[in-house]
């Protein structure tokens, strides 16, 4: 096959690049670096079926770009740190990016799309554990808006080029994820224990703690973005990827600290604003529609991103 990956110099979309090569796979990955790096791409950057293009989906001429079997659009900055500090760049990506790459998958005949919406688009939920047919709590001009609604846009736009052009477009609202090539200090929560926890800095808990993520280990979401770009007649579904194990942020805290044996303290600080304080997928359509669940457990993910924040920033 042949393969688009927008993004695919970030985090998920690297090990999907990566998962793809090792198929025997060609690889196209567009990125223009804001929030990804290509040390990411280090173990396949010599694979001669590996072609990178430094660009933006923004404002890139995708013309030189051949038709593909499956796009991977995953550009878009992803963490609060990242898309707070890029907000308009974050809208742009999802909303004029976006265009540019459905008009791309329209006018080359590319077969199918993979988009990487978010469990974002649900807000602060209402309902738990959240399902694809909730429309969501968000607070459309709130300081998470530029990544909630530009990921809500970009959701209105590809349905409504699958039900004018008949486009072949699948949609995953992918809940938080971890492991290898996480930065440092993109603000994810995982990221943010481990490195503290390491150092033997105080472990940072914005608001109580009793806000609940469930965290799925990349290994597992590269797998369920794959069965959802090949699975067949599948056209138009949103489904959610996640892992539904549910664990309280002090939980998570208190299990990294253990694991690193680290000395290091908890503590408290003022929450954001619109911090969702429950994250949990029912993940019954992924199940029945892409026979997929989350193989990974939580203690197994977390102790392979230690040792990849011990070897990469020791």
């Amino acid at each position: 096959m042949k393969i688009l990956i927008t993004g695919g110099a970030g985090f998920i979309g690297s090990h999907v690049a990566r998962f793809h090569i090792e198929k025997g796979d060609e690889v196209i990955v567009l990125d223009n670096l804001l929030t990804g790096s290509k040390d990411n791409l280090s173990s396949i950057k010599n694979n001669p079926l590996l072609q990178y293009i430094h660009a933006d989906i923004v404002s890139y001429d995708f013309s030189s770009i051949p038709t593909v079997d499956l796009i991977y659009h995953l550009a878009c900055p992803a963490s609060p740190i990242q898309y707070k500090k890029y907000p308009v760049e974050t809208l742009l990506t999802s909303s004029q990016g976006t265009y540019n790459v459905v008009e791309f998958m329209k006018r080359s005949q590319s077969k199918s799309l993979v988009f990487s919406s978010t469990s974002e688009v649900y807000g602060d939920p209402l309902i738990h554990p959240q399902i694809e047919s909730y429309w969501g709590n968000v607070n459309p001009n709130g300081v998470r808006s530029c990544y909630d609604e530009g990921k809500r846009y970009a959701e209105a736009l590809l349905m409504t080029y699958v039900r004018t052009y008949n486009l072949d477009i699948r949609f995953a609202r992918i809940f938080n994820t971890y492991g290898p090539n996480m930065e440092k200090d993109d603000g994810r929560v995982v990221s943010n224990f481990v490195n503290q926890a390491l150092s033997q800095h105080p472990i940072t808990i914005y608001g109580k703690g009793t806000q609940t993520r469930s965290f799925c280990f990349v290994s597992d979401m590269v797998r369920g973005l794959y069965a959802l770009g090949i699975t067949p007649n599948i056209k138009g579904e949103v489904i959610n990827i996640g892992n539904p194990d549910e664990r309280s942020v002090e939980e998570l805290a208190i299990l990294i600290k253990n694991l690193v044996h680290s000395q290091s303290e908890i503590i408290h600080e003022h929450i954001d604003a619109d911090d969702p304080q429950k994250r949990k997928p029912d993940i019954s359509k992924a199940q029945k529609m892409l026979k997929w669940n989350p193989e990974i457990p939580l203690e197994k993910g977390l102790l392979q991103t230690i040792t990849y924040f011990q070897k990469r920033f020791s």
